[in-house]
């Protein structure tokens, strides 16, 4: 979800909701690798049922991650990609089902921000390499030095798109990877795998989550079941929430804030490339044999578990002497609701509510104090009650006014206290004068030693005086300086731009960085007519356009939450402005959403390219699809634009700002690629059609035989998985038409690594269940579910962030950890000398073998 301090806020706020990961390593003997043992118990003290891989989250960390060097090439890529959920694996430790997504073709919502993204991501890197191309001539010219500059062909990430090359090859790397480990790791030979990749159409995370849904809507689904989600988008929190499964966990990167990054002109840490000074590299070591040996960090993971955010949730939610039955479950489903309206994937957020502002906060209290009027829940099964959501709206813009002049007073505050933190850093970056020696010395608080005796006090004495002289006569020589600089005005005393002691003042000295110019200014009298003239072009008394506006986000709010408990409700719905209403603006709204459009598809893997893609990656597109972007006599060159404004928006970065792109017209796109559809080559044409899910497993699986009966008897008909062989997984099996099969080789694509040459797996196509158009999926708790034993104390409520918190390893809270006295700490300190004193003696004996035998009698 489009929030990007909603995990911190709920991290922050829920804390007992975070558990750090136990994971095993593997061990090395005489130099062989022995891999970690997936089939024992999970060291983390809990046993998980499934494994969903939300699949984007893994690839572009693999593929340009920004901590360490890039892969050198895409089979190095595709190498890190199967590490990485090796590691996953490893941690988790699933029992029953593994499922892996790719994001597919996006409904029509979501590609207008994925169509943002991709344009800023090539504007960002033509500007990146223009920026590395001036400060390296400019380092060059005034004598610096740098490392010779490798012609090498930058990564395009957007590549990482549905109906490209690189996907296509990102599928069958996936499918020998599967078939490997299913062969050769007993952890994954009862595990069903599911392969969703990038021909199926949907986000990858939202097919997992039709998946969960369409099997818990089953008769044989086990209510009881434990599931573990991997991704890194707050949105993940949202649908475990929305799925009412009651052991739900989500699994992720720890976020770990001011990571050093290597500068991308020098490759040294610790600066950015505006900083960069083009001074040689340290060396590591006497004669640099540690260069390649520094230490990196290895990511560690933490579980968010969504059982114990219910709890806080129930104890937070929970409301007395209401006008009808109080439902935990509902109100959850209200909550999840009104977090869309600080930021999604699909939608601007109000302006009135910001995260950071606390505004889930207000809009829970705002939400009890009107739920008595409501007379029921907002929503429903993901069906919104709109005339409710008014009596919210309209509450909430009551306040906007006040909101709005709070903000500015905060933001004031903060650039005060900022200016405040940078003039102290550079007093103490100063330093004092001079520091005097023995007993005068200034000593560190709680420090145990006496200090220095005084010998001569006199002399000491004498000392201080000549130092604070010395210091007396350059202050004054650099007076003088500055003010001959000046023309020689220093009778008039210091001018404006000198400070007390006559220095030069440093444009680093002033105010702060140039503020972005705010032609709403929000916190004063006439915001909401200055909002809709700047940002839409029209004045704030045409209430029809208004209306649309409105009308078009209530729309949104329909389609956003339908999209979560039910599914895709249109393909082609999209909210079709840049910036949202007020929320004072949401009256009458009860009307305003009836239905979707019935029917709708989505769109083909190339078409989605020629919707998102700016013309700088047309490499990825087939010729003649290409020259649609970039010809002058094209009849859609205006969706391709080669620059365009960035409004910041009241932020103050351009990557928090709104990208100025003209919206894609479906219509006009698709008679445009009517005359050059003919132009596609077979290969295009099968990167371009829409596929299917594909399951795989193992000989010592239950269902493996029924599925090698199908193979063997040639089905042509879709066959019902026999739910006793699969754990209850119930779903429509086809024949592959390019299938992995048992006992035949299975072909490495990529060729560092070998050939399966015995192979055990087989692979399948998947249909998940089939329901009604009209089906409603019900968001509540299943017929037996076993609700998980409490977590939080009575001290975790009142916890936040006044006390410090110390993290949970495992799902045990009783697990011994390990502690080191000072003695401890002594002992490591100890061990790292002696290692060190060996790796010189390894250098030593090194430098004395490469000298002359005729000195050995000398040595």
């Amino acid at each position: 979800m489009g929030v990007p301090a909603f995990f911190r806020w709920l991290s922050r706020k829920y804390a007992s909701i975070i558990v750090h990961c136990v994971e095993e390593k593997g061990k090395e003997c005489n130099g062989v690798r022995i891999p970690v043992d997936t089939t024992k118990p999970n060291p983390n003290e809990v046993e998980f049922d499934n494994l969903y891989l939300d699949m984007n989250g893994i690839i572009h960390p693999c593929t340009h991650p920004e901590d360490k060097a890039a892969p050198k090439n895409e089979d190095e890529m595709m190498v890190a990609i199967f590490e990485y959920i090796d590691r996953l694996f490893n941690i988790v430790r699933p029992r029953r089902v593994l499922y892996m997504a790719i994001d597919g073709v996006a409904p029509r919502a979501k590609m207008n921000q994925q169509r943002s993204r991709r344009f800023r991501a090539s504007k960002e890197g033509v500007e990146l390499v223009d920026e590395k191309n001036r400060i390296r001539e400019e380092i060059l010219a005034r004598g610096g030095y740098l490392p010779p500059e490798e012609i090498k062909e930058r990564f395009d990430s957007n590549c990482i798109t549905p109906g490209t090359e690189f996907m296509d090859n990102l599928a069958k790397c996936l499918r020998y990877y599967v078939a490997d480990r299913v062969s050769n790791d007993p952890g994954w030979r009862n595990v069903t795998v599911f392969l969703s990749d990038a021909s199926v159409p949907g986000e990858g995370e939202h097919k997992i989550m039709d998946y969960i849904r369409r099997q818990r809507a089953q008769p044989n689904h086990d209510p009881n079941t434990h599931h573990c989600l991997c991704g890194a988008d707050a949105d993940l929190i949202m649908l475990g929430l929305a799925t009412h499964e009651p052991n739900f966990t989500i699994i992720r990167e720890e976020f770990k804030p001011n990571k050093p990054r290597p500068c991308a002109l020098c490759g040294q840490i610790g600066h950015e490339i505006k900083d960069c000074q083009g001074t040689a590299r340290e060396k590591q070591g006497e004669h640099d044999e540690f260069a390649d040996s520094m230490p990196v960090s290895e990511q560690e993971f933490i579980f968010i578990r969504l059982c114990v955010l219910r709890e806080y949730l129930a104890r937070e939610l929970t409301m007395a002497s209401l006008p009808f039955p109080f439902d935990f479950e509902r109100s959850i489903d209200d909550w999840v609701f009104m977090c869309f309206f600080v930021g999604n994937d699909f939608l601007p957020h109000l302006p009135s509510l910001e995260i950071r502002e606390g505004a889930i906060d207000r809009l829970v209290n705002i939400y009890k104090d009107v739920v008595h009027k409501t007379g029921g829940y907002l929503t429903e099964n993901g069906f919104v009650n709109l005339e409710r959501v008014e009596l919210i709206m309209q509450a909430v813009g009551v306040a906007e006014d006040n909101i709005f002049k709070k903000r500015k007073e905060d933001d004031e505050g903060f650039k005060r206290r900022m200016k405040e933190k940078r003039k102290r850093m550079k007093i103490e970056q100063r330093g004092p004068a001079y520091m005097t020696t023995g007993q005068f010395a200034p000593q560190a608080l709680g420090r145990r030693d006496r200090p220095e005796a005084v010998q001569n006090a006199r002399h000491q004495a004498y000392d201080m005086r000549m130092q604070s002289r010395e210091q007396h006569n350059k202050d004054a020589a650099q007076s003088l300086k500055a003010s001959l600089k000046n023309g020689g005005n220093s009778s008039a005393g210091p001018s404006d731009s000198t400070d007390s002691k006559g220095l030069k003042r440093k444009a680093d000295d002033s105010d702060s960085e140039p503020e972005p110019e705010d032609n709403v200014r929000l916190w004063e009298e006439g915001w909401k007519q200055r909002y809709y003239k700047t940002k839409f072009d029209v004045d704030v008394t045409d209430e029809d356009f208004r209306r649309k506006v409105v009308k078009s986000y209530v729309e949104g709010l329909c389609w956003v939450l339908r999209y979560y408990y039910q599914g895709c409700a249109s393909w082609k719905w999209y909210f079709p402005f840049h910036y949202a209403p007020f929320a004072s603006d949401f009256k009458d709204i009860k009307g305003m959403f009836t239905e979707f459009e019935k029917g709708t598809k989505p769109f083909k893997p190339l078409e989605q390219l020629m919707g998102v893609f700016p013309a700088a990656s047309g490499n990825f597109l087939p010729p003649t699809w290409r020259s649609l972007m970039s010809s002058p006599d094209s009849s859609i060159i205006d969706f391709y634009p080669d620059d365009f404004a960035i409004d910041l928006n009241g932020k103050k970065y351009a990557w928090q700002g709104v990208a100025l792109l003209p919206f894609v017209d479906e219509r006009r796109l698709r008679a445009a690629l009517a005359d050059v559809y003919p132009d596609l080559t077979p290969e295009e044409v099968k990167r371009n059609s829409l596929g299917s899910d594909v399951l795989f497993l193992g000989k010592s699986h239950p269902l493996f035989d029924f599925i090698q009966e199908l193979y063997r008897t040639e089905s042509l008909e879709g066959t019902e998985i026999p739910a006793e062989l699969c754990h209850g997984i119930q779903g429509t099996l086809n024949l592959d038409d390019d299938p992995i099969l048992p006992d035949k080789p299975v072909t490495s694509p990529i060729p560092m690594l070998r050939d399966i040459s015995q192979n055990s797996a087989i692979g399948v196509k998947f249909k998940d269940p089939h329901y009604a158009d009209d089906f409603v999926f019900k968001a509540v708790l299943l017929s037996g579910a076993k609700m998980p034993n409490k977590v939080l104390k009575p001290g975790d409520w009142e916890r936040g962030n006044r006390e410090p918190w110390r993290p949970q390893l495992g799902f045990n809270p009783n697990r011994q950890q390990a502690h080191l006295d000072q003695s401890g700490f002594r002992v490591v300190n100890i061990l790292k000398g002696l290692k060190m004193i060996s790796i010189l003696k390894i250098n030593i004996s090194h430098y004395l073998s490469q000298l002359p035998r005729s000195l050995g009698p000398w040595v």
